[in-house]
């Protein structure tokens, strides 16, 4: 089973630290001695090839970065404006198919990671091509993070399930796993928390009255670092797979070779993959933290802290009816002949079922409850 180093603390003063990459040595290896760069890398391409790209360093780069640091994967970084050594770059939708420029300027790499939203029919497609065109010696890996807003059934859901096919995402993440097969996988994360996002703090944004309270059923959460692990796992699952180009695992290729780290061998987990680990390639997998909250029972929770945070904030702050929380529970539960809480799973409604992803890739999430 995949064990992984708890990664570095980080400091938590703003929100814009945490989109900080780290340093480029750190972040991107050198090509091997033995292997020219020219053979893998196109005559533009300004960065040396990684092992993971990240198109999009933003909130989860909190928590990937020091993973990333700590297993010793090469990898760059994108940001729209380029900020702290990150690489300039914004996916437009609207471009030809032969606007290349901003792409020429992407490293080669085993893995793209795509943090941001694609939307419809057509994005995935200009995404995919537009780099392959400018990379076309090499055969990525491709991650997109989706979300679990598509899986809408007011029951069990899991990641074999039915869901809109109308959201624009999914159609995105569709076109995605149509065009690549097993080359893409598309993890669908359920609510993020972690660093200064935590849940307490969202009450007020859910309800601010008892019917608003009334109306809530179940929560589902992952933390950043195990979104972290998630998308770790991923890719040395889809680099693991045979690359068409050259018959060899994609972490075996030239730009494979580049993200070694030769000081070290490797660690048995990252050569030995379960058979069942090949079926997360072609998918879409719901990440969770295996665990369903009840909203009700997080409003009776986390109530007072609530009222706390929002003195001075709300009209009629000073109504004793505002953000009652604990007693709004308290009288829906009477209402409703709930007798303790959390509520049984069918009084919650749709509910997600996060046990695949982990039980395939031989890993589980660490953070625990949150409460």
């Amino acid at each position: 089973m995949t064990q992984f180093p708890k990664p570095t603390a980080l400091t938590s003063t703003s929100i814009s630290s945490f989109d900080s990459p780290a340093s480029p040595a750190n972040r991107v290896a050198s090509p091997p001695s033995n292997t020219p760069k020219d053979s893998f890398c196109p005559s533009t391409c300004t960065t040396d090839p990684v092992a993971l790209l990240i198109l999009g360093a933003g909130w989860t780069s909190q928590f990937l970065l020091p993973l990333l640091q700590a297993r010793k994967i090469s990898h760059a970084e994108t940001t729209r404006s380029g900020h702290d050594d990150t690489i300039p770059f914004t996916f437009d939708p609207a471009a030809s198919r032969h606007d290349t420029a901003p792409y020429e300027r992407l490293p080669p790499a085993t893995t793209i990671l795509i943090t941001f939203p694609l939307k419809g029919p057509g994005q995935s497609k200009l995404l995919t091509h537009l780099y392959n065109e400018t990379h076309p010696a090499i055969e990525p890996n491709w991650i997109q993070l989706g979300s679990t807003g598509i899986f809408t059934a007011p029951e069990w859901n899991d990641s074999c399930a039915s869901y809109d096919t109308s959201n624009q995402r999914a159609i995105a993440e569709d076109e995605l796993l149509s065009l690549l097969g097993t080359k893409a996988c598309v993890l669908n994360l359920a609510g993020l928390y972690g660093g200064e996002r935590q849940p307490r703090n969202w009450l007020t944004r859910v309800a601010k009255t008892k019917e608003d309270v009334q109306g809530k059923g179940a929560l589902h959460l992952i933390h950043g670092r195990d979104v972290a692990r998630a998308i770790v796992c991923a890719h040395e699952v889809l680099a693991s797979l045979p690359n068409s180009k050259t018959g060899l695992p994609t972490g075996e290729d030239p730009i494979g070779s580049a993200a070694d780290d030769r000081s070290e061998p490797k660690l048995p987990e990252q050569i030995s993959l379960h058979p069942s680990k090949s079926s997360i390639a072609g998918k879409r997998h719901i990440i969770t933290d295996l665990h369903v909250y009840d909203w009700w029972d997080l409003f009776q929770t986390w109530g007072a802290h609530a009222r706390d945070a929002a003195h001075g904030y709300l009209e009629d702050d000073g109504d004793e009816d505002v953000l009652q929380y604990e007693r709004w529970v308290l009288e829906l539960m009477r209402e409703e002949g709930v007798r303790a809480l959390p509520r049984d799973g069918g009084d919650l409604g749709r509910r997600l079922d996060g046990r695949g992803f982990w039980e395939a890739v031989g890993c589980y999430p660490e953070e625990g409850r949150v409460v």
